[in-house]
């Protein structure tokens, strides 16, 4: 291959989405509470908890609302402390914030997991809510973060953007925890553009999620679930209109049948690079804790031996010399990414030490599924080839 791959588009929308969008523009129907039943949305929602295995599902315009729902059912007191990962995007603290709730952040280690020990001291007893962020698909101890929740009866909200498809012992990620926040953006294993979804089999939790979603009035009749729940929160929420719309259900529900193969070509197109990075003494891709599968659609790891700043941005520069963009979360400006940017947090920010110096040499790559061998062997040499020029020349760098 003599140029890089294209790793931004994403797979062609299945021909089966096309007909039902021009049957919905044809009738103009896009509101998910025009027809008395079986709605794109609504079809969806049952679709999605059947392939979860979850008793209920509701879709939403983001898995940013999908958290914040999650949180306000919950019904936590203003200013309760939530704990959630240093590592993750802006969007998940910022649902935290969002639901007048105060984010606690946990350290996360190099192999990009929340680091147990912080975990636990941070767990006390004013803390109201956990929410774990599966950042970029990598699955923290859920064996041990559930049974400190349990024990302390915090109840946990699983953040699965990144994570639809990922097994742990067995068990679907998102279905760990009381409630599942799954996203449909662009870059995720099922495309809409936007938009989200939240599983869970808690009934209560359900019918204040879909009444505060913008079941107004008594639309919540149109839900085919806990209509013995609906009567006792009838006006007693409030409506925050975090609805999807028909379009967007439309082009993810033939998606479905698509989510297998994807997870299976993003899993065998990530360990094969992988390997191949494995092989530089200067780059290490984290393996799994034993207990989990993943679905990756995206590749990180972390260079060691690059000391300086300036060595990690001149690898930076290196492979996209080469055509291939790397992010180094931590050196890269304004980086959502980041915790330190993370500055509507209430209150003084904490340090963080681990969390940082992972943040500085963590490298992010793009890996969609649809990627071929070659593609896959043009990002690996170039990488690889990246890191060797940058380190034959170490006097260049300030070392």
């Amino acid at each position: 291959m003599s140029s890089a791959p294209n790793v931004y588009d994403a797979e062609p929308i299945p021909e089966a989405a096309r007909s039902e969008i021009d049957r919905l523009l044809q009738s103009g129907d896009l509101f998910r509470y025009t027809a008395p039943q079986d709605a794109p949305v609504a079809l969806l929602e049952a679709e999605f908890a059947e392939l979860m295995g979850s008793r209920f599902a509701l879709a939403v315009s983001s898995c940013s609302q999908a958290l914040f729902l999650a949180l306000k059912t919950l019904q936590l007191p203003r200013g309760a402390k939530v704990l959630v990962p240093a590592f993750t995007f802006a969007a998940v603290p910022s649902a935290i914030v969002h639901a007048d709730c105060q984010p606690v952040l946990v350290e996360v280690g190099d192999n990009y997991r929340v680091d147990m020990g912080d975990f636990e001291a941070k767990l006390t007893a004013d803390v109201g809510a956990i929410l774990i962020s599966h950042m970029r698909g990598h699955t923290s101890d859920m064996d041990a973060i559930m049974a400190l929740a349990d024990q302390r009866g915090v109840p946990v909200i699983e953040d699965a953007a990144h994570s639809l498809g990922t097994m742990w012992q067995g068990k679907k990620i998102g279905t760990l925890g009381r409630i599942g926040c799954f996203s449909f953006q662009s870059y995720k294993m099922i495309n809409a553009g936007e938009g989200g979804i939240l599983v869970t089999d808690d009934a209560d939790i359900i019918a204040q999620a879909i009444i505060m979603s913008g079941a107004y009035e008594h639309n919540w009749k149109k839900h085919p679930v806990v209509h013995d729940r609906f009567a006792h929160w009838q006006n007693k929420l409030p409506l925050y209109n975090t609805r999807m719309q028909n379009l967007s259900a439309a082009v993810i529900r033939p998606q479905l049948a698509e989510l297998a193969r994807r997870v299976r070509d993003g899993l065998a197109n990530h360990d094969y690079v992988a390997g191949l990075l494995n092989g530089s003494p200067w780059l290490d891709v984290p393996a799994p804790l034993l207990p989990e599968t993943r679905a990756p659609d995206s590749i990180q790891f972390n260079l060691v031996g690059l000391d300086s700043d300036e060595q990690a941005v001149a690898f930076q520069e290196a492979a996209m010399a080469r055509g291939v963009s790397v992010q180094v979360f931590g050196l890269s400006e304004n980086n959502a990414r980041a915790f330190w940017n993370w500055q509507f947090i209430p209150g003084e920010m904490p340090d963080l030490p681990q969390t940082r110096a992972m943040l500085m040499r963590a490298c992010d790559v793009r890996l969609p599924a649809r990627l071929t061998r070659p593609d896959l062997d043009y990002i690996a040499t170039a990488l690889i080839d990246a890191v060797a020029d940058v380190m034959a020349e170490p006097r260049a760098y300030g070392t």
